[in-house]
Order: C-alpha cells, then structure tokens, then sequence
C-alpha cells in the first residue's frame, strides 16, 4: 500500500502528520502537485511535481494509485475516481469517503457549482480546526493499523 497526496490545498498541517506516520510505519508516500513542494529527507517521502494546468495532479494520482492505495484529498470528484479504481480516500479533515457517501458528496457538490455559477455566494469550508487535525489523526493511524 501507498499514500498519495493531492498536495496543492493540502494543509502543511495535516502533511506534517503523514511525514511522521510515512517514517514511523515505512509507507511509501508521495506528494503529487504542480508546484515545487518541501519534502523532509526521507527515504519513504517524495514530492512528484506535474504540469501546471487544471487536474494535472488528480490525473495523475488516478493514474498511479492502485487497488488498496490511501489517497489524501478532500477533491470530491478525484476522491469518486480513486473509489471506483480500488482505492481508500480520507480528507483532511477526517472523514473517510466511501462507495455509498462519495455519491452524496457528488451530487452536494454539483449542486453548490449550480449555486456559485447562477451567482450565489456560498462562501468556502471553515478553517482547519484542531479537532479535525485530531479526526485526521486519529483516522489515519487506525486505517494504516488495519492494513498493517
């Protein structure tokens, strides 16, 4: 199993997390962007930087992750294409995205763009919060002592 990082919203945060659990646990772990992203010397981290240019980083996620992968997003759409190719997705902020709420999560999100594109205002997620750290923590260690 490998971790893969939708890194270019990633908080530094919730990164920091995945660099200590990648060393800790011997997980291959891989931050994919299209900017040039800081990695701790590691020899289980490494940052992919791909092209500028819009889902240039969640194609190649997609393309690379394999069955049983854990991909670190909280991009709807990639999250509904690492799903149906096998994949685990946990966001940021803790929650687990399955087979069953990644259609829910589709569908809110194709609603809300209606909203924005007809001009209504509805405003962006809350901050990152301590507790979501925490969720996401608290998620991850018990998804990576699953599948140890």
């Amino acid at each position: 199993m490998r971790i893969w990082v939708d890194a270019d919203a990633c908080p530094k945060v919730i990164k920091e997390i995945l660099f200590r659990a990648a060393d800790r646990l011997q997980i291959q772990t891989t931050l994919v962007a299209n900017k040039l992203l800081y990695c701790p010397p590691s020899q289980f981290i490494r940052a992919l930087q791909v092209p500028a240019g819009f889902d240039v980083a969640d194609n190649k996620i997609v393309q690379l992750c394999e069955t049983g992968d854990l991909v670190i997003t909280a991009d709807i759409p990639l999250a509904a294409e690492v799903i149906a190719k096998g994949g685990h997705v946990l966001d940021p902020r803790g929650e687990f995205y399955t087979r069953d709420t990644i259609r829910e999560r589709l569908s809110m999100r194709n609603f809300m763009d209606t909203l924005r594109s007809s001009g209504v205002e509805t405003g962006g997620p809350p901050s990152l919060s301590q507790s979501d750290r925490q969720a996401f923590a608290n998620q991850l260690d018990r998804f990576l002592a699953k599948n140890d």
